[in-house]
């Protein structure tokens, strides 16, 4: 019997074995060439956690022949970076540096990486939760590919799910399996852990089980792993209902570990249009202004400004009509594609394009759709009764 975790018995070595991802590892995708082409390069995965970042790192790493060297930006050093790309070995043909949270390398560190991955000392696979353009500079950026991965659909997550009740081989309920699901919600490390959890403490993988393992396995978090992502959910979702009491308590345990205070306001200033939009358009003056006050005065000071704005949005009343309108519009245009515009609604830049109809017929202040023919009449907005 091995102490080995779960996870790492269970990580895919080969790329026919990667579950999910089929956008860029499907045939024919993009990832898949690269890797089947041997076209190593620097790339970002941006995406959710448990969703087989470090997995696809680890496979990349393999089929190029190349050595990985594994860092977390949490507690990587600029010497340790120098110490990867001295070291010598005359059977690499590429080191890759993969580096998780590479969000939390500061400007300084991400500068010193800049020339290695630039003349290809190192091939940089960095991983992050967090939107690259905001937390990545630009000119490394601009070196490397990125690549969006999405959360883990049910039927993806319940594949995982079965490959490890093969390996353990400990059956589980059709209830027990759709509660796992939609408690993980697309995070595959975490039912991974869960059943390890559940399993090896009390040799069964009953909802009861379960419930107890992830209880056990939240004491013993770390504070910049899964309860990151668990606390600012809580964060959002106790100002989304106006809970003031529980969107401090929440503030207080991300300041209290250590929580970027950028992090914690980028989340305030995206919440003040999603989820309080039109009911106080000063919301998103609010969450901007302690966005700036954040980025300037830093810890410990600026914990004051977070919580009187975090008290103030949570009062607020919420309106959600303006997002829900833009993501509908959103949903047609991937499903539509680029549809003509009105002729009415062109510009006639030249005497054809006047002769063709373009801006004929324009009335700035008509009460007549302006929407492409196929989606005339259509109605995305909707106002907030009331």
């Amino acid at each position: 019997m091995t102490n080995e975790p779960l996870a790492a018995i269970l990580r895919p070595r080969k790329l026919d074995e990667f579950i999910g991802q089929k956008h860029l590892v499907g045939e024919g995708k993009p990832l898949r060439l690269a890797i089947e082409n041997h076209q190593i390069f620097s790339m970002i995965f941006w995406g959710p956690p448990g969703v087989g970042k470090t997995t696809l790192a680890k496979i990349i790493a393999r089929e190029a022949d190349a050595e990985l060297y594994e860092m977390s930006a949490v507690s990587a050093s600029k010497d340790d970076i120098r110490k990867i790309v001295s070291s010598t070995n005359p059977r690499l043909i590429k080191k890759i540096l993969f580096l998780d949270e590479i969000h939390r390398f500061n400007k300084a560190q991400q500068d010193f990486l800049l020339p290695y991955v630039e003349t290809g000392a190192l091939t940089l696979i960095g991983a992050t939760t967090e939107n690259p353009s905001f937390e990545v500079i630009a000119p490394l950026l601009s070196r490397c590919r990125v690549f969006v991965l999405k959360e883990l659909s049910e039927k993806e997550m319940e594949e995982i799910i079965d490959r490890c009740l093969k390996i353990i081989k400990i059956k589980m309920t059709k209830s027990a399996k759709e509660w796992l699901i939609n408690m993980a919600n697309g995070d595959a490390r975490q039912a991974i852990t869960m059943i390890d959890n559940a399993s090896t403490l009390y040799g069964d993988l009953k909802i009861e089980s379960l419930k107890n393992a992830l209880q056990n396995s939240y004491l013993r978090f770390d504070k910049k792993g899964e309860e990151h992502y668990n606390t600012i959910s809580a964060f959002i979702k106790s100002m989304r209902a106006s809970n003031v009491d529980a969107a401090l308590y929440y503030l207080a345990r991300m300041v209290a570990a250590g929580e970027d205070p950028i992090f914690i306001a980028r989340r305030m200033v995206v919440f003040a249009s999603e989820d309080i939009g039109l009911a106080s358009s000063s919301a998103l003056l609010v969450a901007n202004a302690v966005f700036r006050a954040v980025e300037t005065i830093g810890y410990p000071e600026c914990q004051e400004n977070l919580a009187h704005g975090v008290a103030y949005l949570a009062k607020c009343p919420k309106d959600r009509s303006a997002y829900n309108a833009f993501m509908s519009a959103l949903k047609d245009v991937e499903t539509y594609g680029n549809l003509p515009i009105p002729l009415n609604l062109r510009n006639a830049e030249t005497k054809l394009m006047e002769e063709l109809g373009y801006g004929k017929g324009y009335d700035k202040y008509t009460k007549e759709s302006l929407l492409p023919e196929k989606l005339k009449g259509k109605k995305y907005f909707r106002e907030k009764k009331k």
